[in-house]
C-alpha cells in the first residue's frame, strides 16, 4: 500500500435517490447540484485530486465538463448504488480498488456531499487547518446546533410519546425551557474529513472525532421541499 501524505476530495453522486428523481443533477443557481461541489473542491489549496465517484455515465458526463487535470472518476458497481449503501461502502471500495491496481491513496479524504452545495471556501479551509492541527483526531465532521436540543424530542410509541432519553412515557422533566439542557448537535454535510487507514480498519470516523461546528444557516437537500425553498432563496 502507497500512502501519501496528501488531501484528496471525494465526492458521491449517486443517481437512483427517492426523495427526488436525479436529486444530485437538479439545478441550483442554474447549474446542476453535483456541479457546486467540484467547483468548490477546485478551489481548496490542500487538495491534490478530486475523485468523483457515481453509477451514472450521465453524470460522468456533467462532471467532465467541469473537471480539470487534477480529476479522477471512480466509477460504482451495483452493489454499492442502492438506497441503502453506506458512506463506507463506496469510500471502502475506492480505496480497495487503488491498493489492488497499486496506485497510491491519499492520507486523507475530503468528503463534499453534492446536497450541501452552497458551501464557502474559508470555512472549508478552516476545516482543514483545524483538522491538521487536532492530531489525535480519527476524524472531523462539520455540524450544526440542534434549535432544540436533542432531550426535548421524543418517539411515539403505543401511540404515546415516548423519551428515549430515559426510555420512559414520564416526560414531565423536559417540559423546561431549552436552556435547562445541554447543547446538541446534527450533522449537516458541509465538510467530512477522514483517514484512509482507518476505513481500511473498517471504521469511517472512529472514535475521536473532532466536532467543526458551523454557526450559518446550511442548506442540505434531503427533500422537494428543501429543494423548493433553496430555488425561491437564490
Amino acid at each position: 500500500m502507497i500512502l501519501k501524505k496528501e488531501f484528496w476530495v471525494f465526492i458521491p453522486a449517486r443517481s437512483g435517490s427517492k426523495s427526488i428523481i436525479n436529486k444530485n443533477i437538479k439545478l441550483i443557481k442554474k447549474k446542476p447540484l453535483l456541479v457546486h461541489s467540484i467547483e468548490i473542491a477546485k478551489k481548496i489549496k490542500a487538495a491534490k485530486k478530486i475523485i468523483f465517484s457515481s453509477d451514472s455515465e450521465k453524470y460522468f458526463q456533467i462532471a467532465k465538463k467541469y473537471f480539470n487535470r487534477n480529476c479522477e472518476f471512480h466509477k460504482r458497481n451495483k452493489k454499492i448504488s442502492h438506497d441503502l449503501t453506506s458512506d463506507f461502502e463506496v469510500f471502502s471500495s475506492f480505496l480497495k480498488q487503488k491498493i489492488k491496481n497499486k496506485e497510491k491513496i491519499p492520507e486523507y479524504l475530503i468528503h463534499l456531499r453534492p446536497t450541501t452545495p452552497l458551501r464557502k471556501i474559508n470555512v472549508i479551509e478552516k476545516a482543514i487547518k483545524k483538522f491538521i492541527f487536532k492530531k489525535s483526531c480519527t476524524s472531523l465532521r462539520s455540524v450544526s446546533e440542534m434549535p432544540n436540543p436533542s432531550f426535548k424530542t421524543f418517539v411515539i410509541k403505543n401511540g404515546k410519546l415516548y423519551s428515549f432519553i430515559n426510555k420512559s412515557f414520564n416526560i414531565e422533566k423536559f417540559n423546561l425551557p431549552k436552556e435547562h439542557f445541554p447543547k446538541t448537535y446534527i450533522p449537516n454535510g458541509y465538510i467530512d474529513i477522514l483517514k484512509s487507514k482507518n476505513i481500511l480498519k473498517k471504521k469511517f470516523h472512529g472514535k475521536k472525532v473532532f466536532p467543526f461546528i458551523i454557526n450559518e444557516h446550511v442548506f442540505e437537500i434531503d427533500n422537494l421541499k428543501d429543494l423548493k425553498l433553496l430555488r425561491k432563496l437564490n
